[in-house]
């Protein structure tokens, strides 16, 4: 996918703060540390973009990147993060259940977990969660670059079972220090797109 232009549009906590331009919006979440950020970086191929929390637990809105002025990539914030107070917890939550049930734009929303572990209780409890909305075909597998790659079907049967997934649902692998599995990410996202016939320029990025 060629990206023209990315930028940083609204930090929002509450639906008056959302864009109300209209344009399709994809939603990244999973928990504090996971690489939300990092992989929206590595998607659009900057550095800076998207916020790299300095420490976990720190990112407490929703952040909307606007993508060739046509569509959004929204990272949620992160949860799971022991030291956050449960009132901060429950905030986080209300903020994230807000957007799901109440963003009529809101066309795909994909849960990161950690290639390495098991999913949590909190990422099995959110992946029920996105799929209760009608979302969560797509699931990404961060830090792939941490296991060998012959581990890498026995951790994908985990995280499957692990979340009660749906066969034709896709587990995809990224490494955002290695830049592995973006195209792959990418072809996922563009497949999408043309499925649900969104407004979308869809153009293959220079090689």
């Amino acid at each position: 996918m060629k990206i023209k232009t990315s930028e940083i549009v609204m930090s929002a906590v509450s639906p008056k703060q959302y864009p109300d331009d209209g344009f399709p919006e994809v939603a990244f979440v999973g928990r504090s540390n996971v690489g939300k950020s990092s992989t929206i970086n590595t998607l659009l191929g900057r550095k800076k973009l998207a916020r790299i929390s300095s420490s976990p637990g720190k990112t407490r809105t929703i952040n909307f990147y606007l993508i060739n002025q046509e569509y959004y990539m929204v990272d949620l914030p992160g949860y799971g993060y022991a030291k956050v107070s449960k009132d901060e917890r429950a905030s986080w939550g209300k903020i994230i259940e807000t957007y799901l049930s109440s963003r009529d734009n809101l066309y795909e929303v994909m849960l990161l977990v950690d290639i390495r572990h098991e999913p949590t209780k909190d990422d099995q409890l959110m992946y029920d969660w996105i799929k209760h909305y009608g979302f969560g075909k797509i699931v990404i597998a961060t830090k792939s670059d941490k296991i060998p790659r012959s581990q890498m079907q026995k951790q994908f049967k985990l995280i499957r079972e692990t979340l009660k997934m749906a066969p034709e649902d896709k587990i995809l692998p990224i490494s955002s220090l290695k830049k592995q599995g973006i195209d792959e990410l990418w072809k996922a996202l563009t497949d999408f797109f043309i499925e649900k016939e969104l407004p979308i320029t869809i153009e293959e990025a220079p090689k």
